[in-house]
């Protein structure tokens, strides 16, 4: 291996890829290479899996639903018909192929050679402006062979589970039509993600939200206990569909104190179509993280909490195009207090579940890192997590820095590794891109004489965070 010098007549995604020692990259190849996938939090359409989605081109496959890369182009000056907008798929993919020269050091320019060589087989060139037109064919024809589908590429990213993310009041007959299908093997699963039923701000999204949950639920839902019971209902029918992972999208912890009595009489002036104070509000949301955290246990699940997105930035965009659409940015709200609270209060009554925490600013990381040290008890291993990079956080320094302060403050080798939290059925190259990462920084502690030369131990450690760890922790149903 060239150490310190890149080899020119290489494919720039080739197999050293990130690896700059021969110990990293025997540890990739022997190690975390092998490992099946389990991509326990993504926003995967479950309709798509269950019909086994096929695409006409790249662009359907690769651009759609894709805010990543339409925050790239806007920033490139490209028109908004050429992200969201009436612009052919041709005129979308050659606008983002004029923005890759722009793209350097950006993440999206690894990933985007990554999936290109992964998926479609193209390593002998980088996407420009000048090789736009033939990348388009010579993919169109990779995207019309039989395997590629929506199975097909998780079969062939050798993915073992999926957790996609689905509200409560979801039917979830996507999820019933694949558990019934015996002849699928990879188990996909769903994540209970319930923050509509905290999002008390805006009182008629909440109560036309609270309606659809009571019909899915197959029920009335007329005051607090009806609400409660409409939601255990759904609880135990995502149970029943093998969820055992919550996920709760939050700008910060709610823990405010309340009194059992106040919550009720708060959701009767909410479904009056009253507007609630902010002290009602924090409270009514304080509550119910409670009371998931109380389900979660009692079904033995794991909960997650991504914190510090502040969403949807940008009001005439917001109203023209809807959320999700790349207008949101990292926030800064105080969030190490009303954690602690949240988690020692289910700690003390003995219902606090397994749990992951995710930040979204970087100044969070030792927050979290040492806030889970706080509660780690018998007789699971890893208990509290302090999840991957998420969101601006998932590329190859935010990725770094996790690892580090993981490994700083707590214990690396019991970390649950990666997940895509991603749309696109050809994001599995991020597990790539992470055991990369990690193979790299443990070659890089090796040649320095950090860890000790004993490949046994290392790429045991590499199993274990690529694989092993996740499918112990989770306790998810075993595939078809």
């Amino acid at each position: 291996m060239n150490q310190g010098r890149q080899d020119t007549t290489a494919p720039f995604i080739n197999d050293d890829f990130l690896l700059e020692t021969d110990a990293a990259r025997d540890l990739y190849v022997r190690h975390a290479q092998p490992m099946p996938i389990i991509d326990y939090h993504c926003h995967l359409p479950p309709r798509a899996i269950a019909e086994d989605q096929r695409w006409e081109n790249i662009a359907q496959v690769w651009l759609y639903g894709d805010h990543y890369k339409w925050r790239a182009m806007r920033s490139n000056g490209v028109d908004e018909a050429y992200c969201t907008g009436s612009a052919s798929d041709w005129e979308k993919f050659k606008a983002y192929a004029d923005t890759m020269p722009y793209l350097l050091r950006n993440p999206l320019y690894h990933w985007t050679h990554l999936e290109l060589t992964r998926y479609f087989g193209i390593a002998d060139r980088l996407l420009g402006p000048d090789t736009a037109a033939g990348i388009w064919e010579e993919a169109n024809e990779r995207v019309r062979e039989p395997g590629f589908s929506a199975r097909g590429l998780m079969q062939r990213s050798h993915v073992v589970w999926v957790c996609t993310t689905d509200d409560p009041a979801d039917p979830l007959d996507a999820h019933a039509a694949i558990a019934a299908d015996n002849a699928f093997a990879i188990g996909v699963y769903p994540t209970w993600r319930p923050d509509k039923a905290m999002a008390v701000e805006d009182p008629v999204a909440f109560n036309a939200w609270t309606d659809r949950l009571a019909a899915a639920a197959n029920t009335v839902v007329r005051d607090y206990d009806d609400f409660m019971q409409a939601l255990a209902q759904r609880h135990a029918r995502f149970h029943e569909l093998g969820c055992r992972l919550s996920d709760h999208g939050l700008d910060t912890a709610y823990a405010d104190p309340w009194r059992a009595e106040e919550i009720p009489a708060i959701f009767r002036s909410i479904r009056d179509g009253a507007s609630l104070s902010i002290e009602q509000q924090r409270k009514f949301k304080s509550a119910m993280l409670y009371e998931f955290g109380i389900m979660d246990h009692a079904r033995d699940w794991t909960q997650q909490f991504h914190f510090g997105a502040q969403r949807n930035n940008n009001t005439r965009l917001f109203q023209e195009l809807g959320p999700d659409t790349g207008f949101d940015s990292i926030g800064d709200k105080t969030l190490a207090e009303p954690l602690a609270r949240l988690l020692d209060r289910l700690d003390r009554d003995n219902r606090l579940a397994r749990t992951i925490l995710y930040n979204l600013n970087p100044r969070d990381n030792a927050l979290l890192a040492t806030m889970i040290g706080n509660f780690q008890s018998g007789p699971h291993p890893g208990k509290l997590q302090f999840g991957s990079g998420w969101w601006f956080l998932d590329q190859k320094d935010g990725m770094e820095r996790q690892l580090e302060t993981l490994s700083q403050t707590g214990l690396l080798r019991r970390f649950v590794g990666m997940l895509t939290d991603s749309r696109s059925f050809l994001s599995y190259t991020r597990h790539e891109y992470f055991r990369r990462i990690l193979c790299n920084l443990l070659g890089n502690d090796l040649a320095r004489g950090l860890v000790p030369n004993d490949p046994a131990l290392l790429g045991a450690m590499v199993e274990d965070i690529c694989y092993r760890n996740a499918a112990a922790y989770f306790k998810l149903p075993p595939a078809a």
